[in-house]
């Protein structure tokens, strides 16, 4: 049976949206092909009529990946509009978030993995950094006397790292309070440092 344009194309992005995922929770390298097709409800004869290559596949998944994760943070932002940045950290630096691998951020999930490949998959990341710390840059302000996007870039580092490190501890208290003291910090040089982050989920 011929399968329509319009079909083919939800086809494809079935396998981006499933890849975005898969990718979180295994790597680049810890999946084939195989399995990602069937994930996506599809052979793997039908990958190469849709991408020239994992890698093709990588930067598109990639790409979607960062767009979730932004958007994520654009919903948590939304909930709060008084103190934005509180209910990001409330979603970010969370235990909840911590145990989504394959649906949490993909700058965490895929950063190491990220910087062994090429410059087409640096650069949706890059890409989706750089909106990531537009987005903070406009609730915490410019430090006095450094580059405009420094203090959040230093933020958002706190934040990557302290996730980070919560998922390679074994101790679920450790991982808390490695979250926790990120979240007062990063609190803490925000315009409105005085509140404290909300209940850690």
């Amino acid at each position: 049976m011929r399968v329509t344009r319009q079909k083919a194309e939800e086809n494809r992005q079935t396998v981006i949206d499933v890849a975005s995922r898969l990718f979180r929770e295994h790597g680049y390298d810890g999946i084939g092909l195989k399995d990602l097709m069937a994930g996506a409800g599809l052979t793997q004869g039908a990958f190469y009529k849709q991408f020239a290559s994992k890698d093709d596949l990588a930067v598109q998944a990639s790409r979607r990946a960062l767009e979730s994760g932004l958007s994520q943070w654009s919903a948590a932002a939304a909930s709060n509009p008084q103190n934005p940045l509180s209910a990001v950290i409330d979603f970010y630096l969370s235990m909840g978030h911590r145990a989504e691998t394959m649906d949490g951020c993909p700058v965490v999930a895929l950063g190491s993995d990220a910087a062994r490949q090429g410059p087409d998959v640096k650069a949706s990341f890059e890409a989706g950094i750089e909106q990531y710390l537009e987005m903070m840059g406009g609730w915490v302000g410019k430090a006095e006397g450094n580059e405009p996007d420094s203090k959040a870039m230093a933020l958002l580092s706190t934040m990557v790292g302290a996730l980070l490190i919560s998922r390679v501890v074994n101790d679920e208290q450790m991982a808390k309070e490695f979250l926790q003291a990120a979240a007062e910090s990063v609190l803490s040089q925000s315009p409105a440092g005085d509140l404290q982050p909300g209940r850690r989920r």
